[in-house]
């Protein structure tokens, strides 16, 4: 019997673990190794989402999760074990992809990306993925990716059917774009009238298998490496997969001249100083020497600053993230009336909180503040809290390139 050939000890010291990857022909190592990548949700598609990056050798990734492992993730997430059960998964996962690739370097960020993520977490990204299993949520990604011009991936799945969404930054139609008055009925639904969420509606169960988990996440995968290497992506379009017959097909989205999400900061400049080191007041300091004596710094969300009783008119002081106050705290304590929220989305100079750090006021490290005056802005961004949310390593250049 003839024995095949065996590889020269050269050849086999040539390859190294990219070296298939490397045979195809448009295939450029560095710009995977190289790309800041986003990763928000680690459910069943974010697992095989860092699963793919990191087994493609990307090395730059931001895990962005709330929740903690749950024993039902055990059945859809490959970066889980039953020890993990309890410990949150953003933690957990980076954990699991450091033994995939050791010379990663990925942060895991226990947030809720609405309300404690930071914007500057996006202007870092090149390149952004979403697992997310809810409408409101994707929408703020939709927002802050359009902000920064940054492009963002998304997927979604049920049961055994998915669709996968890739969104540039532009006029071309987005996230946003493909909402109908269903979507917006059931994300009013999340809050009550006066801004409180309603906890009970605040988590769902999506059914869903780990094979299309897999299937979905490679396809968004490969639309990121796709786009990485400049090749033609599913811009403003799904590919929607339909696991019961395998049939698949795609759709075109239409634009909606009314979005909201088409807005793009023109200007950002990066400040040394953490959100502990200035005040709301001397920050608009700042933006007045730069854009003038009227400038307003606008805050990345909305916040509620009090709860005020209609019946005793006592007042207690909030000043946390529009949608993060559970409903069962808007009643008063003395007299169990439910009271009014204020919010507050704005500095001109004269309010009451001017003197607050910025780290008090109730808005996530890292964070962006937009200054107007007339048609000129300007976004500040507080690069000082970079080490503290992104590492040292990943923080040695705050803002990625345009998107």
């Amino acid at each position: 019997m003839k024995l095949d050939p065996q590889p020269t000890s050269a050849a086999v010291a040539r390859e190294d673990r990219f070296s298939r990857l490397r045979l195809i022909g448009w295939w450029d190592q560095a710009k995977l190794q190289k790309a800041r990548v986003l990763v928000i949700g680690c459910g069943a598609l974010g697992n095989e989402l860092l699963k793919n990056l990191a087994l493609l050798g990307v090395r730059q990734i931001v895990i962005a999760d709330l929740d903690r492992v749950d024993v039902t993730n055990l059945s859809r997430s490959i970066l889980f074990r039953p020890k993990d059960v309890g410990h949150p998964k953003a933690t957990v996962a980076a954990r699991s992809l450091l033994q995939l690739l050791p010379e990663i370097e990925v942060r895991p960020l226990v947030v809720d990306v609405m309300r404690q993520l930071g914007l500057g977490v996006f202007t870092w990204a090149d390149l952004i993925f979403a697992g997310l299993d809810n409408r409101e949520a994707r929408l703020w990604v939709n927002r802050s990716a359009q902000k920064f011009g940054k492009p963002w991936i998304d997927g979604a799945i049920e049961g055994i059917n998915g669709v996968v969404r890739v969104f540039l930054p532009g006029p071309d139609p987005c996230y946003e774009c493909t909402l109908g008055k269903v979507d917006w009925e059931q994300m009013q639904r999340r809050l009550s009238c006066n801004l409180l969420s309603r906890e009970e509606q605040e988590s769902g169960k999506v059914p869903t298998t780990p094979t299309i988990a897999s299937i979905i996440a490679g396809f968004q995968v490969q639309e990121g490496v796709k786009l990485l290497h400049g090749l033609p992506v599913l811009a403003s379009k799904g590919f929607v997969f339909e696991g019961l017959n395998h049939t698949s097909y795609v759709v075109q989205y239409t634009g909606n001249p009314e979005c909201q999400s088409h807005y793009r900061l023109s200007e950002i400049r990066e400040l040394p100083n953490s959100s502990q080191e200035l005040s709301l007041r001397e920050l608009r300091a700042i933006a007045c020497r730069d854009l003038g004596a009227d400038a307003i710094v606008e805050f990345s969300r909305d916040l509620i600053y009090e709860l005020v009783c209609p019946e005793c008119r006592d007042r207690e002081l909030m000043l946390a993230p529009v949608g993060s106050v559970s409903y069962g705290r808007g009643f008063c304590p003395r007299d169990n009336t439910m009271r009014a929220v204020e919010t507050i989305h704005s500095y001109s100079g004269t309010e009451c909180f001017g003197d607050h750090p910025l780290s008090e006021l109730g808005l996530p490290l890292y964070d962006v503040f937009t200054a107007r005056s007339g048609d000129r802005e300007v976004g500040y961004l507080l690069a000082g809290d970079a080490a503290e949310v992104l590492g040292e390593k990943l923080c040695s250049s705050s803002i990625g390139e345009p998107g």
